[in-house]
């Protein structure tokens, strides 16, 4: 891959950028939470504080989970997935042989290049998949995150909203073993030299400005039928928000008084608090602006099409219906299976305990019969997930979550309870006197709060010793194995019917749009671009201007969160320091600035480029009037929101003397 796409690389659910030859990356703050999380005590938060490393040495572990996976190459794959199998009428054999032919593609790239990570992903609903090669870099470091009142700032209040004055930015490092091949972290290892960095853009940003996205954006619905859609908008969205709520207030009042407790659960509760506001943006956008109706209003239009012409009627003509009744059947069970999957990855501890009994069982098998994660190639990450769970992991904070989701369960419909209720239980009675019993005995005598005991069965046990552990959540693993398989067995068998019937409503899909359509976004490496301008939030609104700028960061700032700036923010304002960084059109430092880009979650982080592709702005954000986008994309409302390269520089120079980081990336420090 090229620069500048060849700089720019996954974090795993957010995307960043090399800004230096010595693997210095950029992106949002919070993008790092996890890196501050792990990183904090109560006496020490740098989730509130920030941190700047002064020199390389100071640079702190992301923990033995941080990853940076740098794309090399992509080899479309689709004939060898899905060769052959117009004959398989099973489904759950479908859907078998597929993950067998992806998990034997990734081992034969894999196979004797154990710098490159492999992946197999599926575009357009399963009708295309391309190998993914990446090179995993396993020593990722906390370099530089300005405290909270610059990276943060607005919090909630301001989220997925405009105006807003959010240094939403972060400094990571790659690094490597001596030899330069990825390694493990050790205090020996050296900085990774990537083969493309990104300059700093010497052509600023300005209304009407060319700008460009370049990132890994995680998931859009916009190849999902009406039927899905409006499934989504009437249930879905609801339901997760009633659960977000919930789950956000059992862990604010955990937090609320035990300081140690709030810092392992910030990283969740800010993805919580992210969420919420998203889905109901997306809830509204889907019911009160019209989307799904569109949707379907869409999908009526493909159907006529596909009858008007008996041999596209020959090809496609039962494909929609056909889809449907699977959907339909969903329906059935929707709460249950919902509220399944949700007891069963309750509990990190469950979660640990789960993991244990799979690797167990998948160990008695030779290498290549093994489930996909389960091979010899994820045996040092699944040690480092055991291990990291620590940095997130409270006793007191995981009981109350594992509590919550089974009241939910209880609340529910006798017919509609999962399975996985009674067997947690332990029995048919469900007030909060026999859970809360139930939890005692799940966590009062558990070794799995250790992650030494978690990582030691992990690679020591086996089914016959579990079998007779007197651990209770391994006891409950394994009573909740045959519930699971029932439950991913059905998931199977329907992913596997869809196999069949995606890539033909693709392939009707492509034909009645004239041949172009855009895959949905997955996770891989995505360029988006258009201009820098403003949007009216409503048709008789005033429209806004696509610039903020740093004299609205002091007028909002009240001294209290979320609107709390730095007192050497404030300082340098009054001082009107302003140096290099200061617009002329503008007359002050550009804050944020809005773009007509195309983007999703996961872009948080990318790099926006300039013309040039010079580094101009890093997007961080939507606005809330568009969140239905992901379902219908709507170009005259949706915007992203990106902070400017300049308000970056300024932050970095004026406030927080940043100067050898500025110096690295061909800055020279003005102030």
């Amino acid at each position: 891959t090229a620069c500048p796409l060849g700089a720019v690389v996954s974090l795993g659910g957010c995307t960043a950028s090399f800004v230096s030859p010595d693997g210095l990356l950029i992106t949002n703050h919070h993008c790092v939470t996890r890196y501050l999380q792990h990183n904090s005590t109560p006496e020490q938060n740098l989730l509130k504080a920030g941190y700047l490393a002064k020199t390389r040495a100071d640079e702190k572990s992301g923990g033995p989970t941080a990853r940076v996976w740098v794309t090399t190459a992509f080899t479309d794959v689709t004939a060898k997935v899905l060769g052959g199998l117009e004959g398989v009428t099973d489904d759950k054999q479908r859907f078998t042989k597929i993950e067998d032919r992806r998990k034997e593609i990734v081992n034969t790239c894999e196979a004797g290049r154990p710098e490159i990570a492999c992946t197999v992903a599926s575009y357009f609903e399963g009708a295309q998949f391309f190998q993914i090669e990446h090179i995993e870099l396993r020593d990722v470091r906390l370099v530089y995150a300005p405290e909270a009142g610059v990276g943060n700032y607005g919090g909630e209040v301001d989220n997925w909203r405009w105006p807003r004055h959010t240094g939403d930015f972060s400094f990571l490092r790659a690094y490597v073993g001596k030899d330069g091949k990825p390694a493990d972290h050790a205090a020996d290892n050296v900085p990774f030299h990537p083969k493309h960095h990104l300059k700093i853009a010497t052509d600023k940003a300005a209304p009407g400005s060319f700008v460009m996205v370049a990132g890994y954006p995680g998931r859009t619905q916009r190849l999902k039928t009406a039927f899905e859609a409006q499934q989504a908008a009437d249930w879905y969205y609801t339901r997760m928000i009633a659960l977000y709520e919930e789950h956000i207030a059992v862990l604010e009042g955990v937090g609320k008084d035990h300081p140690e407790a709030a810092i392992k659960g910030a990283s969740r509760l800010r993805n919580l608090h992210n969420y919420l506001t998203n889905f109901r943006g997306v809830r509204d956008g889907l019911v009160k602006g019209g989307v799904a109706a569109e949707k379907a209003r869409l999908e009526g239009e493909l159907q006529k099409w596909i009858d008007a012409d008996a041999a596209r009627k020959a090809k496609y003509g039962d494909v929609l219906a056909k889809m449907t009744v699977i959907n339909q059947e969903k329906v059935k069970t929707r709460e249950h299976d919902m509220a399944q999957d949700e007891l069963l990855r309750a509990s990190a501890l469950l979660g640990a305990a789960d993991t244990i009994v799979k690797a167990a069982e998948e160990r008695q098998k030779p290498d290549a019969e093994r489930k996909l994660g389960f091979q010899e190639r994820d045996a040092k990450d699944l040690e480092q997930s055991l291990q990291a769970l620590q940095s997130s992991f409270d006793p007191a904070m995981d009981r109350a979550v594992f509590k919550l989701y089974l009241q939910r369960a209880a609340r529910l419909a006798a017919g509609e309870r999962p399975e996985a209720l009674a067997a947690i239980v332990g029995g048919e009675k469900f007030a909060d006197g026999e859970i809360d019993r139930a939890l005692a005995g799940l966590y009062k005598s558990t070794k799995l709060g250790d992650p030494a005991a978690r990582v030691a069965l992990l690679k020591s046990a086996t089914p016959a010793t579990l079998a007779k552990s007197k651990d209770p959540f391994i006891k409950l693993a394994l009573k909740l194995k045959p519930i699971a398989e029932a439950q991913k067995a059905r998931a199977e068998a329907q992913a596997g019917a869809f196999a069949a019937l995606r890539p033909r409503y693709i392939e009707a899909l492509k034909a009645f749009s004239g041949g172009t359509l855009a895959p949905d976004a997955n996770g891989t490496l995505r360029l988006t671009f258009g201009t820098i301008r403003g949007y009216k939030p409503q048709p008789d609104a005033p429209e806004y201007t696509p610039f903020t700028k740093l004299a609205e960061v002091v007028a909002k700032s009240t001294g209290e969160e979320p609107f709390k700036a730095p007192k050497a923010l404030l300082d340098a304002v009054a001082a009107k320091r302003f140096g290099p960084y200061l617009d002329p059109q503008l007359g002050d430092v550009p804050v944020d600035f809005l773009a007509d880009l195309d983007i999703t979650g996961g872009n948080s982080g990318s790099s926006t480029l300039n013309a040039k592709g010079e580094l101009t702005g890093l997007v961080f954000d939507g606005n809330i009037e568009a969140m239905a986008s992901d379902w219908v994309f709507m170009p005259s409302i949706t915007r992203s929101i990106h902070v400017d390269i300049r308000y970056v520089l300024w932050v970095m120079d004026a406030v927080d003397n940043a100067d050898h980081l500025l110096t690295e990336m061909g800055v020279t420090p003005a102030i």
